[in-house]
């Protein structure tokens, strides 16, 4: 096989880190400083009721279904396959999957939180 070429499922590679399949926290050759990836299926009416802030700038784009991001002075709902939303670090959120929905977060850089954040979140 080719160095440097890795072929894998998304669903599979991040089963051992909640869904992100490339970051600091990964190993192998998924393992990053600069960037973290999840490819996410969440059920219908699953969501994060706490708020979160990352140290990071965070895009989520909607790849089927419908979620919503919530932020203290607004929401976000991504309805079309497409749909975006971007923050930058220490924006609070939350989120709920308004259906069943796959959504692929990349935040970026990737970093170590300092203290109480969940890393994986």
């Amino acid at each position: 096989m080719n160095e440097g070429v890795t072929v894998g499922n998304a669903y599979t590679a991040g089963a051992s880190y909640r869904s992100w399949i490339v970051g600091h926290f990964v190993g192998g050759p998924l393992h990053s400083t600069a960037v973290e990836v999840k490819w996410a299926r969440h059920a219908a009416g699953e969501e994060r009721s706490e708020w979160s802030a990352d140290a990071a700038t965070t895009l989520v784009i909607l790849v089927r279904g419908r979620f919503r991001l919530l932020f203290p002075d607004r929401e976000a709902m991504l309805r079309e396959e497409g749909d975006f939303v971007h923050w930058l670090p220490g924006i609070h959120h939350r989120w709920v999957a308004e259906e069943e929905s796959v959504v692929l977060t990349v935040r970026w850089p990737s970093l170590r939180p300092t203290g109480g954040a969940d890393e994986l979140g």
